[in-house]
């Protein structure tokens, strides 16, 4: 690199001097001229490349006279490219990456204190220079990088690279005395979330945990410790839905809507933990809840409408599938489940007349869903097919002298529930 062995000593020399007031008050009281020079000799050599240690005493001129100059071109920055850059050659001697490591922690403190906009992202490089370039112990470098990340909970690209380097180092530095393997699951969790299409993130959970289950308990581990802590609790909660333990998923979902009553996910998913763990009364009273906070969900109605099928209680499931209907007219699933309510019906009570006339009533609404053509169309014009030979034949009608085109109510002691009537057709 271009003056790179003549001026390592004086970059040197100049680091050493950062901290001082003789370096640092070069221009205090320099005119604007002086600062405006140095400015454009920096920007010029920025512009062309010139990735050299004259190119950031330049720079460092700039701020030491003028710590907030021209924020809008994010000076700090550029110096920060040109130590990088500096850093990386090939050429560079290891006297002379100690001198940048200290040269870049100066910078970066001067543009914490001055350029509170990309604070944080200041915090976070300096915290990985005490770390990769200066090899600070392991406390150290965590305690930096743990007061970048609070300083800006936001997360791109570069700082998802930090949250790794943060990752790794509560890995490699957990033991008993410290919740560092916590803090690596929660942090790898995170990043899982952020990018759940990049495999590294689930590996480093599972080298962590071992398993799912196990990870399970330790995060509930970290949310007991700290048991205010929604962002812990959701996350044990989510974990534990994931691994089918809904048992475990109902202490932070009910943490969570007795903090957030008004939340919705959270009532789904507690009122999915509760039927998935035969606690049905609950269950209700969730759907019923979220049918209260949003009464235009269609979902709510319908998963309302399968418990009270599974409890048997076929009128109560009916009337819930109508309101799912009529809150989105055209959708076809609560149609064909009410078809399924008449054919199971008629199933468990047994194959006279009327029983016959059930499974027509079930027919008839299976042949409304295939005429809507929707998603559960083809499904329907199969249960229609099915059902041929358990409807009232011709000889059903002679004998009882009813004719096609007759209307005849459903009746019945199992279907005192239905209110519905058939019409012949044949």
């Amino acid at each position: 690199m271009k003056l790179l062995k003549t001026l390592t000593l004086s970059l040197i020399v100049a680091t050493s001097l950062l901290s001082s007031d003789v370096f640092a008050n070069n221009y205090t009281n320099g005119d604007s001229v002086n600062v405006m020079v140095e400015a454009s000799l920096f920007f010029e050599a920025y512009k062309n490349k010139q990735y050299e240690m004259w190119t950031i005493e330049k720079g460092l001129n700039v701020i030491n006279a003028k710590p907030d100059f021209m924020p809008k071109l994010e000076i700090y920055k550029k110096i920060d490219k040109v130590i990088s850059e500096v850093y990386a050659d090939s050429n560079s001697t290891d006297e002379l990456k100690t001198a940048l490591a200290d040269t870049a922690i100066y910078l970066y403190n001067k543009a914490i204190e001055f350029d509170k906009e990309d604070a944080g992202y200041f915090m976070l490089k300096k915290a990985y220079t005490l770390d990769q370039w200066k090899h600070v112990q392991p406390e150290v470098a965590i305690a930096a990088y743990e007061e970048g990340f609070a300083a800006d909970t936001s997360f791109t690209s570069e700082k998802i690279y930090y949250a790794d380097q943060l990752g790794t180092l509560y890995k490699n530095n957990s033991n008993d005395d410290n919740d560092y393997q916590i803090k690596a699951l929660e942090m790898y969790s995170k990043l899982s979330d952020l990018e759940p299409e990049n495999g590294r993130w689930l590996g480093m959970i599972e080298s962590l945990a071992g398993s799912e289950e196990e990870l399970v308990g330790i995060l509930k581990q970290a949310w007991y410790l700290d048991k205010g802590n929604s962002e812990k609790a959701w996350k044990y909660a989510k974990l534990a839905k994931k691994v089918g333990d809904y048992e475990a998923a109902i202490e932070p979902l009910e943490f969570l809507i007795s903090k957030n009553p008004d939340v919705i996910n959270y009532h789904n998913e507690i009122a999915r933990a509760y039927q998935k763990n035969g606690q049905i009364d609950k269950a209700v009273s969730s759907y019923k809840k979220l049918i209260d906070l949003q009464p235009d969900n269609r979902d709510s109605y319908f998963n309302l409408a399968l418990l009270y099928k599974d409890m048997d209680q076929l009128s109560v499931s009916r009337s819930y599938l109508q309101k799912a209907a009529r809150v989105s007219p055209g959708w076809d699933y609560p149609l064909y489940i009410e078809a399924g309510l008449y054919e199971s019906a008629a199933r468990s009570c047994g194959f006279e007349f009327e029983d016959k006339l059930v499974y027509l009533l079930a027919q008839q609404t299976y042949q409304q869903v295939a005429n809507m053509g929707g998603e559960h169309a083809a499904a329907a014009k199969e249960r229609v097919g099915a059902l041929v030979n358990s409807v009232p034949t011709k000889e059903d009608y002679f004998f009882r002298k009813k004719k096609s085109g007759e209307v005849i109510k459903i009746e019945g002691k199992c279907y005192d529930w239905i209110g519905k009537s058939v019409t012949i057709d044949f």
